[in-house]
């Protein structure tokens, strides 16, 4: 057996394999004792043929501003983000607690605007946001759920405290990554799922179809999975989903607005659907009730679900709560809603609109993370460590210009894990991205997807930017 981990550099950061440079966590001691029995070159023609897998099994993504709009092969590290289940316990529970306020906040916002009356969020905050929706004020979503599918993203600091960096609440991508990864890391390596119970996130479609069919109030409905189309950068997701849950996946022109219900076009005729779960935005759904210049959307489909006579998942509306400066105010949220103190709690934010913390943020913007409100994949950020005076001073004429569409958070160092690098190991910072389902009840997948920023001292996780991911485990019984 030889140490493969002899030079690994464990200081400055939280690492999540090993206390020191000697001493592995002991939810990562079993794996080390496994994967020291390989030798170096064993798991590089394991990473390697982990790649080619991916490869083969077309598992890409888009980058929107490359002029050449090529697929990339989405890249993995095959050394396990490992978590154990009594921590995992508390995740679970704090994504459920959130989950379950953040859904009351929405129902809320759209119906008696009771947080907003009491000024526990700022009204003019949420009605100048672009994630607010005035059509739908009043709408009743079956089963009162809105949000039924989530993606919260937490990282973990120096001091190893799990926090939530941000909600994703709209339309959430990533899932099919984590789903592929745990087919590929049990093809890489089998030996170790013998001997280490890992908890298994293979029922994941089955359970998005449970909850799907659940919202629909029929007893055999019809769902299909909407996307914009094979342009956008998560179409593989979109296809896999719905090839893994047995339905169709359709876009705006294979639907119409027939007497009152949405039908399908078929080879036999029109089908009446009854339950959709889009992957397109709110602002392209229905160009009747939402963007009229859009060419994409259903005419109509917005008055046929305000008639509950088809479900969508999300419901429309639900970006209110995606707002970054609404983040800052979910703390508030969970104690208004149920009485409880956050389980996970936030990154310290401050908020661009208010004096003090815009003071703040304009004389320490070298030192901090700035967001604009509404932007994902590492867009619209600036690293305020890793930026130069030039990039900073225009962020500052940004904020000063439009203060509510900004909030700045500390510079994290993110925690990390170890990734094969040439001929040996380097740490890379990553973040942890769970999926929650809002059905008949609110259940968490056991580990979700680590994404890892691959470019060396990078921050930044997204795919779009440098970022690839990893295989979670949670470990039963540890």
């Amino acid at each position: 057996m030889t140490d493969i981990f002899n030079n690994y550099e464990t200081s400055g950061f939280y690492d999540e394999m090993f206390n020191d440079k000697i001493h592995a966590r002991e939810t990562y001691s079993r794996f080390r004792k496994l994967v020291e029995k390989l030798s170096l070159a064993d798991l590089k023609q394991r990473q390697s043929l982990a790649e080619r897998a991916l490869f083969s099994m077309g598992i890409t993504f888009n980058v929107y501003n490359e002029a050449e709009g090529k697929e990339r092969i989405f890249p993995i590290d095959i050394v396990p983000r490992i978590i154990a289940q009594k921590e995992w316990q508390l995740i679970e529970k704090g994504l459920k607690q959130r989950v379950h306020a953040l859904n009351l906040f929405i129902n809320d916002v759209y119906n008696e605007q009771k947080i907003l009356n009491d000024g526990v969020v700022p009204r003019d905050l949420i009605e100048t946001g672009k994630g607010f929706l005035k059509p739908c004020l009043g709408l009743q979503p079956p089963k009162g759920i809105w949000c039924h599918i989530t993606g919260t993203d937490l990282i973990r600091d120096k001091d190893g405290t799990i926090m939530v960096l941000e909600d994703n609440l709209r339309c959430p991508s990533g899932v099919s990554y984590m789903l592929e990864n745990r087919e590929v890391l049990k093809r890489t390596f089998p030996e170790m799922f013998e001997k280490l119970d890992v908890l298994p996130v293979f029922d994941y479609p089955n359970r998005l179809l449970q909850m799907l069919q659940h919202i629909s109030g029929n007893a055999n409905p019809t769902v299909v999975v909407l996307t914009p189309g094979i342009y956008n950068s998560a179409y593989f997701e979109h296809s896999y989903l719905a090839q893994q849950m047995g339905v169709e996946l359709v876009s705006s022109e294979d639907l119409v607005v027939m007497n009152g219900f949405v039908k399908m076009r078929t080879t036999k005729g029109f089908q009446t659907v009854d339950v959709i779960y889009r992957r397109i935005d709110d602002d392209f759904l229905d160009p009747e009730a939402f963007r009229k210049d859009s060419m994409l959307g259903v005419p109509g489909l917005f008055e046929v679900y305000k008639k509950n006579r088809v479900a969508l998942a999300n419901a429309p509306g639900t970006g209110v709560a995606d707002d970054k400066v609404v983040y800052a105010y979910v703390p508030r949220i969970i104690k208004y809603y149920l009485n409880e103190e956050p389980i996970l709690p936030n990154v310290q934010t401050y908020i661009c609109r208010e004096e003090q913390d815009m003071k703040y943020v304009l004389e320490n913007i070298s030192q901090l993370v700035v967001k604009e409100a509404n932007e994902a994949g590492g867009y619209g950020m600036l690293i305020g460590p890793h930026s130069d005076k030039k990039t900073q001073e225009e962020f500052k004429k940004k904020i000063k210009a439009n203060p509510r569409n900004y909030i700045a958070q500390p510079t994290i160092s993110l925690s990390r894990v170890p990734v094969i690098v040439d001929e040996h190991f380097e740490g890379r910072h990553v973040d942890l991205r769970p999926y929650v389902l809002y059905g008949e009840d609110i259940y968490v997948v056991p580990g979700g997807l680590t994404r890892v920023a691959l470019r060396k001292g990078s921050l930044v996780v997204n795919s779009s930017q440098g970022g690839g991911s990893k295989d979670t485990w949670v470990l039963n019984g540890a």
